[in-house]
C-alpha cells in the first residue's frame, strides 16, 4: 500500500478520536487503530465519516502506510498498556521513526521508554495533551519532550493542532528532554487540582457563610469571569450554577460531596516530597478529595462533633468581595509553588525549561488556561531567572492589594468553623517564605538531642556541623548530617 498518512494514532476513545479529528481539520492524513478492530469500523462510519482518515486494521497495515519518518501516536491508558504496544510497534519501524505517547503517563516512565526506544535507533515523544474532549477537537495545550531530534518532524503538526493565543502563538512548543513535557503536564495538573479547591472553598464560603443560592452564586461567577480571575475554570463553575435539574432545581445541588481523581495530583506531590519543595497548596488539594470521599464517616461524624454555626452576618457584598481576593492571592501562591517546583526538576534531570513558554502553553487550550497565565509569562519575559513569582514586581504588588481580604477571609473562615485548607495553606506559606527567621533551629536541637543529626550554627560559615553531648550521658559520635 503508498505510504500516504502524515501520523499514526493508536487508540479511539475519545481524546484519540478527537485528536484524529482535529488533525484531518488541519489537512494531516491521519490512520486510525485500535486493539479492538470493532471500533476502527465504528469511528469511521460515524464520526469520521467523510473524512481523510484511513482505518486500517493490524499495526503491520498501519506502518505500510505511513511516511517516513513514521509516526506513531499512543492515545491509550497510561501504565503497561504504553509498553506493551511500544514493543508491538518496534519491530516493524526504521531507524528515525517515532514513537509518541500522548496519555498522562508518569515521568519516570517517560524517561526510561525515551532511554529504551533510543537504544534501538527510533525516537521517541512524552507529550502532555491538555483540554479535555473539547481542547483535543478544537485546539488542546501540547507539552512535547522527548528526544529532541524528532521535535522536527512533529512540530508542524503538534502547532497546527494546538489551541492559540490571541496573536497566534500555538500553545505547544518543545519542553525538553526525556520526561520533561509530562513532567510539565503533571504539574499543570497539580495546579488544576489548586485552583479547583480554591473555588470550590470559595463556594463553600459563600454558601454555608452567606446563604447564597446557585442563582446568585451563578452571578457572583459571571462578574468574576470579567476581572482578573477570568478562567475556563471561572468559566465553567459559572455555567454549572446556571444548570437545573429537571424539577427545576440546580443540579449541583444533587451532586454527591465526593470527589474522584486520576492520580496526576498525587504524583505532583510524591515529586515535591523527593525534591523537597513546599507545594503544600496542591497537596491539601489533594487531600481535600481524600476527605470528601470518607462520605459515611463524615455524616457519622457530623452528629457528634460539634464546632460554631457558619452563618456570617454583616456586608455580604463586602465579604464576596474579600473572598474573590483571596481567592486571587492563593492563586498566586499555588503557581508560586508549582514554578518553584519546575525549578528545582530542572536542576534534577538537567531540563532547560523555558518557563514563560510554558505559561504561554497554559494560556489556552488547557483546563488551568486564564489570563492570570499571561502575567506570569511577562514576568518571566521580564526577569527569566527569576526565583520565585512573589518577587516580581506585579504579584508582589497584587498580593499586597489582596492581604487584608485574605487575612480576614482565613480568620473568620476559623471562627465559623467552615474549611478552607487551601486558602489557610496558602497564607501560611506567604507568611512562611517571607520570614527570615523560623524556628526550625528548635526542631534541628530536637533532632540533635534524639539521634545526633547534628545542626549549623548561626555564628559559623554554612555546611559546617555540630554536634552537643545533649544529657551529659551522651557521646561524641555524630549522626550523617540533615539534607538542607
Amino acid at each position: 500500500m503508498e505510504p500516504r498518512a502524515d501520523i499514526a494514532v493508536i487508540g479511539l476513545a475519545v481524546m484519540g478520536q478527537n485528536l484524529i479529528l482535529n488533525m484531518n481539520d488541519r489537512g494531516f492524513t491521519v490512520a486510525a487503530y485500535n486493539r479492538t478492530v470493532s471500533k476502527v469500523d465504528d469511528f469511521l462510519n460515524q464520526e469520521a465519516r467523510g473524512t481523510k482518515v484511513i482505518g486500517v486494521r493490524s499495526i503491520a497495515e498501519m506502518v505500510s502506510v505511513l511516511k517516513k519518518p513514521r509516526r506513531v501516536m499512543l492515545m491509550v491508558k497510561a501504565g503497561k498498556a504504553v509498553d506493551e504496544f511500544i514493543d508491538q510497534v518496534i519491530p516493524h519501524l526504521e531507524a528515525g521513526d517515532i514513537i509518541i505517547d500522548g496519555g498522562n503517563s508518569l515521568f519516570q516512565d517517560t524517561i526510561r521508554r525515551t532511554r529504551y526506544v533510543e537504544s534501538r535507533g527510533l525516537l521517541y515523544i512524552g507529550t502532555g495533551v491538555s483540554g479535555g474532549e473539547e481542547g483535543a477537537r478544537r485546539g488542546p495545550s501540547i507539552m512535547p519532550g522527548g528526544s529532541p531530534a524528532a521535535w522536527p518532524h512533529v512540530k508542524d503538526i503538534f502547532q497546527q493542532i494546538a489551541a492559540r493565543v490571541d496573536d497566534g502563538t500555538p500553545c505547544c512548543d518543545w519542553v525538553g528532554e526525556n520526561g520533561a513535557g509530562h513532567y510539565v503536564k503533571m504539574v499543570h495538573n497539580g495546579i488544576e487540582y489548586g485552583d479547583m479547591q480554591l473555588i470550590c472553598e470559595a463556594y463553600h464560603l459563600m454558601k454555608a457563610g452567606l446563604g447564597l443560592g446557585a442563582d446568585e452564586l451563578h452571578r457572583v461567577f459571571a462578574e468574576w469571569y470579567q476581572g482578573e480571575l477570568n478562567s475556563y475554570l471561572i468559566e465553567i463553575t459559572r455555567d454549572i450554577f446556571g444548570v437545573k435539574d429537571a424539577d427545576g432545581q440546580p443540579l449541583v445541588d444533587k451532586i454527591l460531596d465526593t470527589a474522584g481523581q486520576k492520580g496526576t495530583g498525587k504524583w505532583t506531590v510524591i515529586s515535591s516530597q523527593d525534591l523537597g519543595i513546599p507545594i503544600t497548596l496542591i497537596a491539601e488539594a489533594v487531600y481535600a478529595r481524600c476527605i470528601s470521599a470518607l462520605k459515611d464517616d463524615r455524616v457519622a461524624a457530623a452528629r457528634k462533633l460539634k464546632g460554631p454555626r457558619p452563618a456570617i452576618k454583616g456586608d455580604a457584598k463586602r465579604l464576596v468581595e474579600d473572598i474573590r481576593r483571596a481567592l486571587y492571592a492563593s492563586k498566586i501562591i499555588s503557581y508560586a509553588q508549582g514554578y518553584l517546583l519546575m525549578r528545582a526538576a530542572a536542576r534534577e534531570y538537567n531540563w532547560n525549561l523555558n518557563y514563560g513558554g510554558i505559561a504561554l502553553m497554559w494560556r489556552g487550550g488547557c483546563i488551568i488556561r486564564s489570563v492570570f497565565l499571561g502575567k506570569i509569562k511577562e514576568a518571566f519575559d521580564r526577569k527569566p531567572d527569576l526565583t520565585n513569582l512573589l518577587l516580581d514586581p506585579f504579584f508582589r504588588q497584587a498580593i499586597k492589594d489582596c492581604q487584608r481580604s485574605w487575612r480576614k477571609v482565613v480568620s473568620l473562615a476559623a471562627r465559623k468553623g467552615i474549611p478552607v485548607p487551601a486558602f489557610s495553606t496558602a497564607l501560611a506559606f506567604y507568611d512562611s517564605y517571607r520570614s527570615a527567621w523560623l524556628p526550625a533551629n528548635l526542631l534541628q536541637a530536637q533532632r540533635d538531642y534524639f539521634g545526633a543529626h547534628t545542626y549549623e550554627r548561626v555564628d559559623q560559615p554554612r555546611g559546617q556541623f555540630f554536634h552537643t553531648n545533649w544529657t551529659g550521658r551522651g557521646g561524641t559520635t555524630a549522626s550523617s548530617t540533615y539534607t538542607v
